[in-house]
């Protein structure tokens, strides 16, 4: 069996982050990251998915963005960065590697990997992220539905769609950029449980992030202290709130039922749906750490800002307010990654 100091699980941003922290630390990561390329998920975000931060706050510890600093980068360009980054980065990166479960074998994590073999790891860093496990709730009568439905995580473009009635659910960015986009080519609702909160993507001259840096909301500390997530705002540059407005998509509260493709809304009223689009966010990848006895019930870790506690040995990086704000985010995933590396190398200097 194969021994390494540090094994990083996941690739993209969270996994190259804490790669490049371990390796200040003096260490030599592996990472393992389960898709065909470094970049991990990005690559399969829908095709008009660009950044809400701007190239200046975007890059990870190491290397700048590049190109002009103002601009919001695109799916794609952030796919180019991050497999630049993988090309600089001093460490082992083995794709289409996936680690399917964890156990602990005496002071060694064993990482039982698909398709057969196993790796011995004195530490690990669970770096899967926020995004690799699209979350489809239990809406009434969602299970009979007769047309078609996907996840935001499937959806790529909208000339599928094109002349249909399409229905997609959620609050957040991705569920108003997606009925946005939709809403050219469909007759399209955009259906949630609460209202869209939306936030200026520009105040008095400045991007949003320039204002919570300025400020220090963008790394307060404050993950620990929250029991759910916030609702997530709709970051807008006058866009999305004028599309809304204008019916395009309309808004209504989510339905309150499903009969073959017919959809029964809050007010009584029925209609055909031709596709459903669930906008409704991820949850954390981690089914590999079950094993370990490292999750809950409901699959999340047991951490405090990151750090394991359940092992010693173990940290996450890349959770939704795992420590801030942007935590899980291309701008501030590093910061979380010094930290988790500081840990594990004084862990692996005890041991």
């Amino acid at each position: 069996m194969e021994h390494v100091d540090v094994a990083v699980i996941g690739g993209g941003q969270s996994g190259l982050a804490a790669a490049h922290a371990l390796r200040g630390q003096g260490l030599q990561p592996v990472v393992l990251e389960a898709s065909e390329q470094a970049a991990g998920s990005w690559a399969r975000y829908y095709d008009s998915l660009a950044l809400f931060s701007p190239a200046r706050y975007s890059g990870l510890p190491g290397l700048p963005f590049g190109g002009d600093p103002d601009r919001y980068p695109h799916r794609d360009e952030v796919v180019a960065y991050l497999l630049r980054c993988a090309d600089r980065l001093d460490a082992e990166i083995r794709t289409r590697t996936r680690v399917r479960a964890v156990r602990l074998d005496d002071s060694a994590f064993i990482l039982g990997l698909e398709g057969g073999g196993e790796l011995a790891a004195r530490a690990v860093i669970a770096a899967t992220g926020t995004f690799g496990r699209p979350y489809r709730p239990d809406l009434l009568g969602l299970a009979t539905y007769a047309g078609t439905l996907l996840h935001a995580a499937d959806y790529r473009t909208p000339e599928p769609f094109a002349g249909q009635r399409v229905m997609v659910v959620g609050a957040g960015n991705s569920a108003v950029q997606i009925a946005a986009e939709l809403a050219g080519r469909a007759r399209v609702t955009l259906a949630a449980r609460h209202p869209v909160r939306f936030a200026r993507q520009r105040t008095l001259g400045r991007d949003l992030h320039w204002w919570l840096a300025r400020t220090g909301l963008d790394t307060l500390p404050v993950g620990r202290f929250l029991s759910a997530p916030p609702t997530q705002l709709v970051i807008d540059d006058g866009r999305y709130r004028a599309a809304i407005t204008s019916g395009r998509p309309d808004r209504r509260p989510v339905f309150t039922g499903i009969d073959n493709a017919k959809v029964t809304w809050a007010d009584g009223s029925t209609e055909e749906v031709d596709a459903i689009v669930l906008a409704t966010g991820y949850r954390p990848d981690l089914g590999y750490l079950t094993p370990l006895g490292a999750l809950d019930t409901p699959g999340h870790p047991r951490h405090r800002e990151g750090m394991s506690l359940t092992h010693p040995g173990l940290v996450y990086v890349g959770l939704e307010w795992q420590r801030s704000l942007s935590s899980n985010s291309l701008r501030g995933v590093g910061r979380d990654a010094a930290r988790a590396a500081r840990h594990i190398a004084a862990y692996l200097a005890r041991t």
